[in-house]
C-alpha cells in the first residue's frame, strides 16, 4: 500500500461516484465548517477541459501567447492559470503544497480517487461500484441507504442526507489530526 500523502494541515478526501451529489454536500458542509472555525480549502478533481479564463481578455491573450503561469490579480480575487500540456492527470501532492502558504485547517480534496489520502465516501445505491467503499483509506461513508457491504472496522457510518451529522464528523476527525 502506498504513504499516506501528508502535509502540514489534514487533508480529506470526498470520494464519490459522478451523480451522487459531491458538490451539493460541499455547498451544505463549507458553510458549516467555517461556522465551526474551520478555514477549508478545496481541491477539486475535473475529468474535462476548463478554462477560468475568457477569449479576449488580456489574461487569455498572454496564455494563449505563450505566458505560464499567468497570475491575474484584483482587490477581490486572484487567479494562477498554468497550461499542463502532456499531463494525463494532475499530480495532488504538487495542488496540495500550493495549499500550504494559505495555512488552512483542513484541505478537502473532491475527486482524486486513487489517491492515498483519508476519505469520506459518498454513495447513494444505484450509482456506481459499491468496491469504493472498500478502499483502505476510508475513514467514513456516508449512504443513503443501508450499506451493501460489511465496511472495514472503524469505518464510521452517516446518512447522506445529514449534512450536520457529516460536519459534525469532520470536524472531530480534524481535531484528531492536531
Amino acid at each position: 500500500m502506498a504513504n499516506e500523502l501528508t502535509a502540514s494541515f489534514p487533508i480529506l478526501g470526498i470520494a464519490a461516484w459522478s451523480g451522487t451529489g459531491k458538490t451539493t454536500l460541499l455547498e451544505q458542509l463549507l458553510p458549516r465548517l467555517r461556522e465551526q472555525g474551520l478555514k477549508v480549502a478545496v481541491i477539486k478533481h475535473a475529468h474535462h477541459s476548463f478554462d477560468v479564463d475568457q477569449p479576449g481578455k488580456d489574461s487569455y491573450k498572454l496564455r494563449s501567447a505563450g505566458a505560464a503561469p499567468v497570475l491575474i490579480a484584483s482587490r477581490q480575487r486572484f487567479a494562477l492559470m498554468q497550461e499542463t500540456p502532456g499531463l494525463e492527470e494532475p499530480d495532488l501532492a504538487q495542488l496540495v503544497a500550493m495549499m500550504a502558504p494559505h495555512n488552512p485547517d483542513l484541505v478537502i480534496v473532491e475527486g482524486f480517487k486513487e489517491w492515498p489520502i483519508a476519505k469520506l465516501v459518498l454513495y447513494r445505491a444505484g450509482i456506481g461500484d459499491q468496491a469504493i467503499l472498500t478502499s483502505p483509506w476510508v475513514k467514513a461513508v456516508a449512504l443513503n441507504a443501508p450499506t451493501p457491504i460489511d465496511l472495514a472496522t472503524g469505518v464510521t457510518q452517516l446518512n447522506l442526507d445529514d449534512s450536520d451529522a457529516i460536519a459534525r464528523w469532520i470536524v472531530s476527525w480534524v481535531s484528531t489530526k492536531k
